[in-house]
């Protein structure tokens, strides 16, 4: 009887197989990171608008080439065309802005003098011990700093807003994928839980919360942040403050991290407010903020995002800012959704092991 082939055994050719499987996956994610966030937001927003791709595949009567289009058409009209007027708005007032503050028109540290000089004798001893008394200098080193590198920075605000070869292949990149991900994303769900090696019950859970955790943070957290910058927007008009719309995406931005965000805009200015005897614009800032603003944020957000995602807030606070410091934008949505998939992951290991150490009855 001639021995077995060891080029043959089974073991060595799955070994083999999952070299193959881990290579291709790694020079797969090489290939496609130059685009990694118009994939992203590919498979984001095919999450998000899923259910009204499902009742257009219902309308045209599971034509799901014409439903994909129409849930293309109108995810591009109600969603991104908008956001890329208002973003092309507030680069062009953050350029106006940058421009005043590089010719002296606006001078911030005259802005934290006044809010010095306001405060008791206490208080400013305090700060002398700490060199903060005398703002001069700093003055002075923010006008050397805007004079050297205003062009720079002028010239990176206004190239945010402008089209540039790299957004444009980005942007059709995501609608090309957009598209496939409506007409294809159940064969492709599919595909991927017949991929996962779990136990089929595991992968329904992982899955189920991905999408669940991903709809509810683009959904909730955008809807709030846009609210919340509006409003901030419309107070700073009304308070006659440069740049008002800019200082509402700002907030908009900062609205992001979960109940902190918005107050790290609002906060600061209606204490200069009130330091320099505005009261009244202080006083009404302060209590839109925390009385309108505010309560966006805890009566908006837990109606959008829901009990679903069952983390908790500091460790959607972490993670969204972990996900932002890593992945740039991008991490607001993954963060948490790496959260999520680690919180269950170990509790599905949990329960197999409770499973495993139970005796039989």
């Amino acid at each position: 009887m001639s021995a077995p082939n060891p080029l043959k055994s089974p073991e060595l050719e799955f070994k083999s197989l999952l070299l193959l499987v881990l290579v291709a996956t790694v020079l797969f994610l090489l290939i496609i990171w130059p685009f990694f966030g118009a994939v992203c937001w590919a498979v984001f927003i095919s999450i998000v608008f899923w259910p009204m791709q499902q009742r257009f595949v219902q309308g045209s009567h599971g034509r799901r080439n014409m439903a994909a289009l129409g849930s293309l058409t109108v995810t591009l009209l109600i969603v991104i065309l908008p956001l890329a007027m208002i973003i092309a708005s507030i680069t062009s007032e953050a350029s106006v802005l940058v421009e005043k503050m590089r010719s002296g028109e606006i001078q911030l540290a005259q802005y934290f003098q006044r809010m010095l000089d306001a405060l008791p004798d206490w208080a400013r001893s305090m700060l002398r011990r700490f060199g903060m008394g005398d703002l001069a200098p700093l003055q002075q080193k923010l006008l050397a700093t805007l004079s050297t590198s205003g062009q720079v920075l002028t010239s990176r605000v206004v190239g945010i807003g402008q089209v540039t070869l790299d957004f444009i292949v980005a942007f059709f990149v995501m609608l090309y994928m957009l598209f496939f991900l409506f007409r294809d994303g159940e064969q492709l769900t599919q595909s991927i839980a017949r991929a996962i090696p779990l136990h089929p019950q595991h992968t329904r859970r992982l899955l189920t919360q991905f999408a669940t955790v991903v709809r509810a943070t683009v959904k909730g957290n955008i809807v709030v942040a846009l609210v919340q910058g509006a409003l901030g927007s419309l107070a700073f008009w009304v308070l006659g403050l440069p740049g008002a719309m800019l200082w509402g995406a700002v907030m908009a931005l900062l609205s992001l991290l979960p109940a902190v965000g918005a107050a790290m805009v609002w906060a600061p200015i209606a204490l200069y407010y009130i330091f320099t005897g505005a009261l009244f614009k202080g006083v009404g800032l302060a209590i839109w903020g925390a009385f309108v603003i505010g309560l966006v944020d805890n009566v908006l957000r837990p109606i959008l995002v829901g009990k679903d995602t069952r983390m908790p807030d500091y460790l959607v606070l972490v993670t969204t800012l972990g996900g932002i410091v890593v992945f740039g934008l991008n991490g607001f949505v993954i963060g948490p959704v790496i959260a999520a998939v680690f919180l269950v992951s170990w509790e599905m290991l949990a329960s197999a092991r409770q499973q495993t150490t139970i005796p039989p009855q």
